[in-house]
C-alpha cells in the first residue's frame, strides 16, 4: 500500500438535540459531497455531556461554578480538506455553545487503499462471500 496524503477529515461534535437538524442543514450547504450521488451524509446518536462553566464564561446551558450534565447528540461526518474551513466556521456560527468541542481527525480515503475501480469491484465480489 502506498502512503496516501489525508485529504478527508472526520468531524465530530456534541450538540443539543434541538439544534441537530439545523446544524446538519447548515453544514451540508457549505460542503461538496464526499460520496458520489449522496449529500447530507451524517451519523448521530445520543450521548451525555458534562461541563462546569467558569468565571468569565457565558454558557448556553448551566450556571457558573456548577457541574452541568445534559443530553446531547453526537454528530459525525466526513469533509474534504478544501471545505474544512467553511464547515468549521459554519459549525461555530450555528452551534449554540460558546466553545463547542469540535474534533477534527485526518483520514485516508478507503478508495486510496484499493486504487482502481476494477480492483474495488473485485474486492466487493470476493468479500461478499464472507457473510455467507
Amino acid at each position: 500500500m502506498t502512503q496516501a496524503k489525508p485529504d478527508i477529515y472526520k468531524i465530530g461534535v456534541n450538540v443539543p438535540a434541538e439544534f441537530l437538524q439545523g446544524l446538519m442543514d447548515s453544514i451540508n450547504e457549505v460542503m461538496e459531497p464526499i460520496y458520489p450521488n449522496y449529500d447530507r451524509v451524517f451519523s448521530y446518536w445520543p450521548v451525555k455531556g458534562t461541563w462546569r462553566p467558569l468565571k468569565g464564561s457565558n454558557p448556553y446551558l448551566g450556571e457558573i461554578g456548577k457541574v452541568e450534565v445534559a443530553d446531547e447528540m453526537r454528530l459525525e461526518f466526513a469533509v474534504k480538506e478544501k471545505d474544512l474551513e467553511a464547515v468549521i466556521s459554519t459549525m461555530a456560527e450555528h452551534h449554540p455553545y460558546q466553545e463547542p468541542a469540535i474534533d477534527i481527525i485526518p483520514m485516508i480515503s478507503w478508495k486510496s487503499v484499493i486504487p482502481s475501480d476494477a480492483s474495488r469491484k473485485r474486492y466487493r465480489r470476493s468479500s461478499a462471500s464472507c457473510g455467507s
